[in-house]
């Protein structure tokens, strides 16, 4: 991604994140087109770091970015058998924040994501301290995977 031109900034709509990239990336069929969405978002399991050593591991296109770092995570197996994900880092949490939302196609007005906003504490439930770390979290509605964003 050398090539890019200077000023570039990968900064998709959320529905290009859940229609093209999560929805491709669920699909697999294409192994030239996962390799390039691997450079722009890696797969990580997210929570084996704090949200502040994240940047070191985003894609490509957003290295320097001060903003946001996209990755796609692994469901976790408990999640998958209908049980809540381990939001667990070394030195805190994310805790989800108010209701959960929508992400809809502008083609056919339905519903194709479900988003969650969360915050990290530093610390452990319940007397964690809130801080500025803030994650967006995009879950298919069909294929039940997600796709995180940190801010």
């Amino acid at each position: 991604m050398e090539d890019l031109p200077p000023g570039f900034r990968f900064y998709p709509t959320e529905e290009e994140l859940v229609s093209f990239y999560l929805q491709k990336k669920l699909e697999g069929r294409r192994e030239d087109l996962n390799r390039v969405m691997d450079r722009v978002i890696p797969v990580l399991y997210i929570y084996e770091y704090n949200p502040w050593d994240l940047p070191q591991f985003s894609g490509e296109a957003c290295h320097g970015d001060p903003e946001q770092w996209f990755f796609f995570i692994p469901r976790q197996e408990s999640e998958a058998r209908g049980g809540r994900p381990r939001r667990l880092t070394t030195t805190g949490y994310w805790k989800a924040t108010g209701s959960p939302s929508f992400v809809y196609s502008s083609n056919s007005n339905r519903a194709i994501s479900l988003k969650r906003t969360m915050v990290f504490y530093n610390g452990r439930a319940p007397n964690g301290r809130k801080t500025e770390w803030k994650m967006n979290e995009y879950k298919a509605i069909e294929a039940h995977q997600r796709i995180k964003i940190n801010h």
